[in-house]
């Protein structure tokens, strides 16, 4: 499988494990895991997509983001956070984070965040990253990425909590303005 195969199906995955599971007919338990055979299946009835449990794997193992985790069975496959879909619980229990976490997105957006903070949209959680070098790269997928720094300790201190995923994504629930430093603050 070449590199723009893999990203093809990775999309793909992404696309049926965290936001439409109904374009192949399937549903997602309550964890988010789905049968890989049934995915398989449905792939390629209602997609005419060709996927097998070695490619499968293979996303899994090798996506760089290491978005999807395998069932310790090696017979269920989720995605590990990004849901769109209410009904998914990943099962994420409160932790404490690093005292400062960082979110990458684009200078269009500056606006709406100094007045509403950073808000979940259409996902489950609002995603923040553990270090500046991924938040870039998060950001980049915009345009020209704009870093903001989040006071996760002061943000704990005033009872938000923040939940890590298997791929260490650290998500929470919005992250209110007075929270967020933006470049050129001074502080």
């Amino acid at each position: 499988m070449d590199e723009k195969e893999t990203k093809r199906n990775s999309k793909f995955l992404s696309l049926i494990l965290r936001h439409q599971p109904e374009q192949i007919q399937v549903a997602l338990d309550e964890e988010g895991w789905l049968e890989i055979s049934v995915l398989i299946a449905n792939a390629k009835k209602f997609r005419n997509r060709d996927l097998s449990m070695e490619m499968i794997h293979q996303i899994v193992a090798k996506n760089d983001k290491q978005r999807f985790s395998v069932s310790p069975d090696g017979k269920r496959i989720r995605a590990n956070q990004g849901h769109s879909l209410n009904s998914i619980d990943l099962g994420l229990e409160p932790i404490t984070p690093p005292d400062e976490l960082f979110h990458g997105t684009v200078a269009k957006f500056l606006p709406d965040i100094k007045v509403s903070g950073l808000k979940k949209m259409d996902r489950n959680h609002v995603h923040l990253s553990a270090n500046l070098e991924t938040a870039t790269s998060v950001g980049a997928r915009r345009g020209k990425p704009v870093i903001l720094s989040i006071d996760a300790k002061a943000m704990t201190s005033a009872r938000g909590e923040f939940y890590l995923s298997e791929n260490g994504v650290w998500l929470t629930n919005h992250v209110a303005p007075e929270f967020i430093r933006f470049p050129n603050d001074r502080h």
